[in-house]
């Protein structure tokens, strides 16, 4: 795995937050509150950690419904660690146009080695290059070209 980058540490914050949300049901300005004050935040893109907790909180379910026609289950049949992913790399597919599709859907499977189970990376990685060309067709028109 590559060394951790303050905008992973952003990622695995987020990560870290979806799923006390989706376990425990807590509050979003709580666990965004808990994730503040824990030591891992001094270590995090915190610029980036707020604009991508905003974002995938505020977008949650809608970000379920384009990840959810790609899946080979329900939505509520995935592991938590999962569906985070799958929301946070939809979010970045979506909304950060100026972070390249290659680096989203790669983050995403680093976070998954790390933290889901043995072939979560392999299930992120399917899902998300699904998704991956309905939100970044030119992007990837343009890279099959320079090839």
């Amino acid at each position: 795995m590559s060394p951790e980058t303050p905008r992973r540490r952003a990622r695995e914050l987020v990560l870290q937050g979806l799923y006390q949300r989706q376990v425990a049901g807590n509050a979003d300005a709580a666990i965004e509150a808990d994730l503040v004050a824990s030591p891992g935040y001094a270590r995090a893109d915190q610029v980036y950690f707020d604009e991508l907790w905003n974002g995938v909180t505020r977008e949650y379910d809608d970000l379920l419904g384009v990840v959810a026609p790609k899946l080979d289950r329900k939505v509520a049949a995935l592991a938590p660690v999962e569906r985070a992913l799958l929301v946070i790399g939809a979010w970045e597919l979506l909304r950060r146009l100026d972070i390249p599709y290659r680096a989203v859907i790669n983050e995403a499977i680093e976070l998954a080695k790390s933290y889901g189970g043995t072939d979560s990376h392999k299930f992120v990685n399917g899902v998300l290059d699904k998704i991956a060309p309905e939100m970044r067709a030119d992007e990837i028109r343009a890279a099959a070209s320079r090839r």
